[in-house]
């Protein structure tokens, strides 16, 4: 039984990794974090789950004049975007391809600080299981589906520990299987199920990465 909030996205991603483990089988995967929130869920998940990790660096679209409304998002080779928010703002092509242009730098900026100079892992037949610590509109998630199909995984695995109804019926769509442990009646943001949901540093994500300061689990 689930006892909400979660503490925090370690509990979030143990809880998470023994529904996966129940659900998902075979070794030809690979658990892909995204940062920097899902970064700390996703490794408890590789770990209890004996898999490699990996990062997606996502990043959200905001309105020009409104940074913190998104949108769409960017993660890698695929954009998604609110069409119909666009049009209903009167945002003009030139001022999306502005944002994309400047979050498009500090992707590649933060995939450089993640990786190391790594690429990202050949996904060719393999099973991409994509983590974060929650689904609010989904549009960072979708772009993360879509990138890693045009990377060429074989099957795609969204698994998160809460998500709003929308976004989860969204991705279902996208997906070949959704995971959410928790879809709220109500829900307002993914922050509101979590007692601890502190920022997520790049040195944190790094350490995660390099598989320093993992943990054993604890349910």
């Amino acid at each position: 039984m689930l006892h909400l909030p979660f503490a925090d996205r370690l509990q979030a991603g143990n809880l998470l990794a023994v529904e996966l483990a129940t659900r998902v089988h075979g070794r030809n995967a690979i658990v892909f974090g995204l940062a920097r929130g899902g970064v700390p869920v996703a490794s408890a998940v590789a770990q209890y789950l004996g898999l490699p990790l990996d990062v997606i660096v996502v990043r959200k679209l905001g309105v020009p004049w409104q940074p913190e409304l998104a949108m769409g998002a960017i993660a890698g080779t695929a954009r998604v975007l609110n069409e119909s928010m666009v049009r209903q703002l009167g945002i003009s092509a030139e001022q999306v391809e502005k944002v994309v242009e400047r979050e498009q730098a500090e992707m590649k900026r933060r995939e450089a600080l993640y990786r190391g100079g790594q690429p990202t892992a050949d996904l060719a037949g393999r099973t991409a299981i994509l983590v974060d610590d929650g689904l609010a509109t989904g549009s960072t998630m979708l772009a993360a589906v879509r990138h890693v199909r045009n990377l060429g995984a074989a099957r795609v695995v969204v698994a998160v520990p809460v998500g709003s109804k929308e976004a989860y019926d969204d991705l279902r769509r996208e997906a070949d299987k959704v995971i959410c442990l928790v879809v709220p009646e109500v829900f307002h943001a993914v922050g509101e199920w979590y007692r601890d949901f502190g920022q997520v540093g790049d040195e944190e994500v790094r350490k995660l990465l390099a598989g320093i300061g993992a943990k054993k689990p604890q349910l």
